[in-house]
């Protein structure tokens, strides 16, 4: 670069110091005054959910443990005199979250809206206005939807799980056992790997900090000075300033997370001595942890490949070569991942500020597009008499929403697969012009797991080539049937007399029911879904005053609720034609 672009990039960086602390210092007020209010309704909210549920939390896990057919004999004794450990600690760990939560929250909220209004439209006078107001008011109302949050995860997420642990073992499903005389042998490795595995991980993750402090660092000053990646715009700049001061403390929130998470590496150790039946190969697996931890650290800071330390094999059918690759390792996935750190960092360059760069993160959109298509189908659905107002009313009044929380998503998720199998598409259309598949998809494991069986099933529907009349009975049979057995759908009016084609059907039913079964103990999902069907209610009272205000007729509330009632008294009468 010619000295007078060096000069120049100096000049605006030293221009743009006094601009930034002005709202830094802005930040800092608003978090002073906002953060108190904020750290006050999440503590004493999830902490009064908390102590308020632990009894029936403690009565309910040793109930659902000791009734569960899912565990054996001897596994189950001694989860049961383990459970007093994380029955004693979980309100400790709650409460102790929640006030580093509302600490952390109640000060940054502010502070980050304060930066994030800069980039908020065009005309400085609006953007004056929105940096005193953005982040205040906004943080409380987040407040009390995290103490909400946290309320539907101890009071409906937790006891549907402890439900479906009490459920019967499905045939094809073992017991989870443990052989008693292999006990005394997985507490000795568990003994021994703890302190050994949180010692070393511990001190790698503090070896290896200050490269990430100072790579952190000097990525960040590069694209400030340089004008490059999220920085690119002017009114990103000051996210800059504010990320190179709040580096050293994501930092050390990284070295805490590794340490806290070294505990549960070391932990399953003894389960690897269960498997594999070898106290030998448990100790291998407490050296090997430490190993890919170290080597795992080494690739997200872009240092040397490989590790220092030794890796023996701890499984007997495990290679290093399938080890690496399990974990995201190995050469290849190396070269592929700062490949795609390279392109992504092109793709940041495109981007035109913060704010939109998180409205278009994967994940959000996925969300976003599950809700929309839920909202859509459901007035579809309503007006079809599939689903009726009491349902509606029912679930928004006294909860049950079981009907409608499951199956609605599953046939919006069905369309979806229908409509990308029609398409010929590699991935699923989610929308007219966006088509997800695992190469523009984030790469985690929630993906992996929400998008990967997805993607199964819809060359699953490729292959059955479905007519567009049993693409219109599945709509029918998915709100209205079990879809357990083939036979249930004999009085159904489906085309297709093939049971095989009816189960394979029916297969991928259940399991998009049960995907979204395991989505809706997500307190998020239950919170927008109920949002959702508020609309959808609405809307309905307001087409049903519109039609009788126009001549139509309107069910009574009390017809709607009898008309559900003999649907449930002629449960056993054939079902409607398709």
């Amino acid at each position: 670069m010619a000295p007078a672009g060096i000069l120049s990039k100096l000049r605006s960086f030293i221009s743009f110091l006094p601009f930034f602390f002005l709202l830094f210092i802005l930040g800092i007020i608003k978090g002073a005054l906002i953060g108190p209010i904020a750290f006050a309704i999440i503590v004493i909210g999830n902490s009064a959910v908390i102590i308020g549920l632990w009894s029936a939390h403690v009565v309910w896990t040793y109930y659902c443990v000791a009734r569960t057919n899912r565990f054996g004999q001897v596994f189950k004794v001694v989860v049961l005199m383990c459970l007093p450990v994380p029955v004693l600690l979980w309100p400790i760990v709650g409460i102790v979250g929640s006030l580093l939560g509302g600490i952390g929250y109640g000060f940054f909220a502010p502070l980050l809206a304060t930066f994030q209004a800069v980039g908020e439209g065009e005309n400085v006078t609006n953007k004056f206005y929105h940096c005193f107001i953005d982040g205040c008011w906004s943080t409380i109302e987040r407040s009390c939807t995290v103490v909400q949050d946290v309320t539907d995860f101890c009071f409906h997420s937790y006891f549907s799980y402890m439900d479906e642990l009490r459920e019967n073992l499905p045939p094809h499903e073992k017991q989870i056992d443990i052989q008693l005389s292999l006990l005394p042998c997985c507490l000795l490795v568990i003994v021994v790997g703890v302190p050994f595995d949180m010692a070393l991980i511990t001190s790698v993750a503090i070896w290896k900090s200050p490269y990430m402090l100072f790579k952190g660092w000097k990525r960040l000053l590069e694209d400030l000075i340089g004008r490059k990646g999220p920085f690119l715009e002017t009114e990103c700049v000051p996210f800059a300033g504010l990320a190179i001061i709040l580096w050293p403390l994501a930092v050390v929130v990284a070295v805490l997370t590794a340490s806290i998470f070294s505990l549960f590496l070391a932990l399953y150790s003894g389960v690897v001595v269960q498997q594999e039946d070898s106290v030998k190969m448990g100790f291998a697996y407490i050296v090997s942890v430490v190993s890919l931890f170290d080597e795992y650290v080494n690739d997200l800071l872009y240092l040397r490949e490989g590790s220092c330390f030794p890796r023996p094999i701890y499984r007997r059918n495990m290679s290093h070569d399938v080890e690496r690759k399990n974990l995201g390792g190995g050469d290849n996935d190396l070269k592929h991942g700062r490949d795609g750190s390279q392109n992504s960092k092109h793709a940041i360059q495109q981007s035109r500020s913060m704010k939109w760069r998180i409205q278009q993160y994967r994940p959000v959109q996925e969300w976003g597009w599950l809700f929309k298509s839920c909202e859509v189908n459901g007035r579809i659905l309503l007006r079809d008499g599939l689903i009726s107002i009491g349902e509606v009313e029912e679930c928004i009044l006294k909860g049950h929403c079981k009907k409608l929380s499951i199956k609605l998503p599953a046939w919006s998720l069905l369309q979806c697969l229908l409509t990308s199998a029609k398409s010929n598409s590699d991935g699923l259309v989610i929308s007219d012009d966006v088509v997800l598949t695992k190469m523009n998809g984030p790469k985690d494991r929630v993906f992996e797991w929400f998008i990967g069986p997805l993607l199964i099933m819809k060359e699953q529907l490729k292959k059955l080539e479905l007519e567009e009349t049993e693409e219109t009975c599945l709509k029918e049979l998915i709100m209205r049937c079990k879809n357990e057995l083939p036979e249930e759908w004999d009085s159904t009016g489906f085309p297709s007399d093939d049971n095989v084609r009816r189960a394979q059907l029916q297969a991928i039913i259940r399991r998009l029911q049960g995907i979204v079964a395991s989505m809706s103990r997500i307190p998020t999902f239950r919170r927008r879904f109920r949002n959702l069907i508020k609309v959808l209610y609405v809307e309905a009272l307001q087409a049903g005053a519109l039609a009788s205000h126009i001549g139509g007729t309107v069910i009574p509330k009390h017809r709607e609720k009898g008309s559900i009632q003999s649907k449930e008294d002629n449960a056993g009468e054939p079902s409607n034609k398709c």
